[in-house]
């Protein structure tokens, strides 16, 4: 066993080699450098188009997904292979998607063969950009007080209502949408539904933030006919669905801790700051900052690893991905404050060339809302206190 490990290694690592374009190996600058695919995607590169396209037709854009649905069917250790592979030859992630780090497990384990055939080789492929609609403008934190509702008028649903804090609701081509099918009911009265984003009576409007960026969207239904072929598990526990994928969705938030676009913390830290005469970072309370920063960094990156193979093993905790949600942003947060310390008041400039349109302080602004965005900070730790700490109630 150990030995086919180490080979495939070897093969995994050449295959590497060969394939990634050198352009993919270099850190990404900012935001724009991430593929996320679908109908309207414009490749940013030739060389980002061909990563996705050798990396889909190996079915490595899901590597541990089954053969039949479009990924790789890799087991747990060779999946984690690829992944260190990837990650010491600084590979880019060929695809960044919803739909394989939300919407794809909730598939496997609640989807119909019919629901998986369709969407899971399209999701694999980078063909189809997915969204999320859970948030509305009364039900953020309390998500089951959710309003907006889907008559059921026979062969089909009409929704009507609207969601808010869409991620890139203006760029999806299908939507993944928690709806109310049972007024009396809270938790049971929800149903889980898929539809395409241009079916008619769906409309967004972005939402612009104080970093000036607008990832998110408010977006609207309007007698909006869903077929009863696009509920997600069964109609009234949507609940269900739901619980599981926000699971998925705080494991994929606490990826932030771990990741940076660009050189490292350090790195920038040096080029802002400067240097002393020993060479290194000419601020010492800054330069103690950032060394306890890198040991949390480094303890994160083996807690992730470690989670990532529990969950792989169907062992983790129910309440772990709430842990590490928690943890990653605010990891996150930490590094753009560091990043902003190191730049002084330069760092605060908003739209020189010089700054990239101010990019770092737009970047620090924008991780404020880590700790909001997939359940706040206080409900992650709420959920720590009950489900894994045991602590009675107050």
């Amino acid at each position: 066993m150990a030995d086919d490990l180490e080979q495939f290694r070897r093969e995994t690592r050449a295959w590497l080699e060969e394939n990634c374009p050198p352009e993919m190996r270099e850190p990404m600058r900012s935001e724009k450098d991430v593929c996320w695919g679908g109908r309207t995607w414009t490749f940013q590169s030739e060389a980002q188009r061909r990563w996705l396209a050798v990396m889909a037709e190996r079915c490595w854009t899901v590597p541990d997904w089954p053969r039949e649905y479009g990924g790789g069917g890799l087991s747990p250790a060779e999946a984690k292979v690829l992944r260190q592979e990837i990650a010491s030859l600084g590979c880019r992630k060929p695809l960044e998607s919803f739909g394989i780090s939300m919407l794809g497990p909730a598939l496997l384990k609640y989807g119909t063969e019919k629901q998986r055939l369709e969407h899971l080789p399209k999701i694999a492929r980078g063909e189809i950009r997915w969204c999320q609609g859970y948030s509305e403008p009364n039900a953020g934190s309390d998500l089951a007080s959710l309003a907006t509702r889907a008559e059921d008028r026979g062969d089909h649903f009409l929704v009507n209502g609207q969601k808010v804090w869409t991620s890139y609701a203006d760029q999806a081509d299908w939507i993944f949408c928690l709806v109310r099918t049972d007024a009396a009911a809270k938790q049971r009265g929800i149903s889980f539904l898929l539809f395409d984003m241009e079916t008619p009576g769906v409309s967004t409007k972005p939402i612009r933030l104080i970093s000036g960026n607008s990832p998110f969207c408010e977006t609207f239904f309007d007698d909006v006919v869903v077929p009863k072929d696009q509920v997600l598990g069964a109609v009234n526990d949507g609940w269900s669905v739901a619980k599981y994928l926000l699971g998925h969705e705080r494991e994929m938030i606490s990826g932030m801790g771990g990741r940076a676009l660009g050189p490292s913390l350090p790195e920038r830290a040096l080029r802002r700051a400067g240097r002393d005469a020993e060479g290194r970072l000419d601020d010492p309370v800054l330069r103690a900052r950032i060394a306890l920063f890198e040991v949390r960094s480094h303890a994160f990156a083996a807690m992730s690893e470690r989670f990532m193979d529990r969950l792989k093993a169907g062992s983790v905790h129910p309440a772990q991905a709430s842990m590490m949600k928690y943890l990653g942003t605010e990891l996150n947060k930490d590094r753009h404050e560091l990043l902003m310390a190191a730049g002084g008041s330069e760092a605060l400039e908003w739209e020189s060339e010089a700054s990239h349109g101010g990019a770092a302080a737009r970047a620090w602004l924008r991780s404020k809302a880590n700790s909001i965005e997939g359940g706040t900070s206080e409900i992650q730790l709420n959920i720590i206190a009950k489900r894994i700490l045991e602590l009675p109630e107050a």
